[in-house]
């Protein structure tokens, strides 16, 4: 590869020299995996736990506390013979999933700072690298795998075409470059701060959306009930279709073959818009004014559900007025519904609205079934007091979400510039 300057850009007033290069297979080894699949695993009793590669994709920190982490278990009947123990895990290795579908995850690694003396194995598609002694400080390792020299090198070496795939031979030639120790446990330091603060915000996250899951299953049951302001009881909750609470539109796609319709500052909204956060601010195609007149305006406050495709059940609120693909049916609340509550109400119905899908040959709520489909709704007052509630739960959610994205754009800056 190409002489490389061994400085980093921003670097902590007390260090000076060049960093020295190094192979990983000149700092770790690599230990023997297993390859026991989810069926061979269990949450409830064991000896032994097991690290697979989807956890480290979907769940694990990367600095992994194991008092931290939902860890599975190897089910008791399992042999484990041909592991030695050496091949169990140390603190201070690093797990690396070895396949990954594209090329963000692929090498993706956690290191074990903390095991608690339990036994833990390296499971499916996993490498196990243990660091050679006084080669490494604490914690640095699992930092410099996300340095950006370090991976390009590792997409290099990926192989494989709808599944990517690293081996331990081809990982061994990736090279690291490296400070001193000193230098490495100040930068260790640091960044391990900087994840104690993340883990911190995303737990106040969760702790929010668990909050808000709880209150509105006590809510929608009718365990749980708002008084007016004089405190007297509202009325009784109705129970009405969908179809009687607003108008119900299912979206359609202006012909792409028409370029006069598309990249435009009219929002089109299509599944990919909609994600974990309860607006629809923008969309990732934009349409002109012809190609927004061939659709049916939703205006904004209304509400956006998923009814076909790999998300059905997901739910959003436009915040802008729109048309949505024919993915969508949306709901235009009628005047005596409010905008706020409708969107709450479909997000708690969720779920038993997807399973309507699963009914069918095809997974696909049609307009007919998702207008038609029952829910009790509460008289226009005691729905205002319920949509306030919620919006003040969802915009402390959607500041933790927004402080969790910032932080994290930091840390990449970071990385990139505190690692050469």
């Amino acid at each position: 590869m190409e002489k490389k300057k061994n400085t980093p850009k921003l670097r902590f007033p007390e260090f000076t020299g060049e960093w020295e290069e190094k192979k990983l297979g000149e700092i770790y080894s690599f230990k023997t995996t297993n390859s026991y699949s989810r069926d061979k695993l269990n949450y409830e009793e064991g000896n032994v736990k097991n690290i697979h590669y989807g956890d480290i994709h979907k769940k694990f920190n990367s600095l992994f506390d194991i008092t931290n982490e939902l860890v599975p278990f190897v089910n008791k009947e399992i042999s484990l013979s041909k592991l030695t123990e050496d091949d169990y895990c140390k603190e201070g290795d690093l797990i690396i999933a070895d396949t990954s579908e594209d090329y963000l995850d692929i090498g993706k690694a956690i290191e074990l700072v903390r095991l608690d003396n339990e036994k833990v194995i390296a499971g499916l598609h996993t490498l196990h690298a243990r660091p050679y002694l006084q080669k490494l400080s604490p914690g640095f390792g699992s930092h410099i795998l996300k340095s950006d020299y370090v991976r390009l090198q590792i997409k290099m070496i990926a192989q494989g075409t709808k599944v990517l795939s690293i081996t331990s031979s081809r990982l061994s030639d990736v090279f690291l470059i490296l400070p001193l120790l000193p230098e490495q446990t100040k930068i260790a330091t640091f960044l391990t701060a900087v994840d104690e603060k993340l883990t911190q915000l995303k737990k106040k996250k969760t702790l929010l959306e668990q909050y808000k899951k709880g209150v509105m299953q006590k809510l929608f049951s009718q365990e749980l009930r708002f008084k007016d302001d004089n405190n007297q009881d509202f009325p009784d909750w109705q129970e009405k279709q969908l179809g009687e609470l607003g108008d119900i539109v299912t979206g359609s796609t202006p012909p792409t073959t028409k370029g006069e319709y598309y990249n435009g500052n009219f929002s089109f909204v299509s599944p990919y818009d909609i994600n974990e956060k309860r607006f629809v601010e923008k969309t990732k195609t934009t349409l002109t004014e012809l190609g927004f007149l061939k659709g049916r305006k939703i205006r904004t406050g209304s509400s956006l559900f998923v009814c076909i495709g790999s998300t059905i059940g997901k739910v959003a609120q436009s915040s802008i007025d729109c048309i949505t693909n024919q993915q969508i049916n949306s709901v235009i609340p009628y005047e005596n519904y409010n905008d706020d509550f409708i969107y709450t109400l479909l997000e708690n119905h969720s779920h038993k609205i997807k399973i309507l899908a699963a009914e069918q040959a095809v997974p696909i709520i049609n307009k007919t079934t998702f207008s038609n489909y029952n829910v009790f709704v509460p008289s226009l007052p005691e729905q205002q007091k319920i949509a306030t509630f919620f919006s003040a739960i969802d915009e402390k959610i959607s500041h933790s979400s927004t402080q969790i994205e910032k932080m994290e754009t930091w840390k990449k800056g970071l990385l990139q510039q505190m690692f050469c």
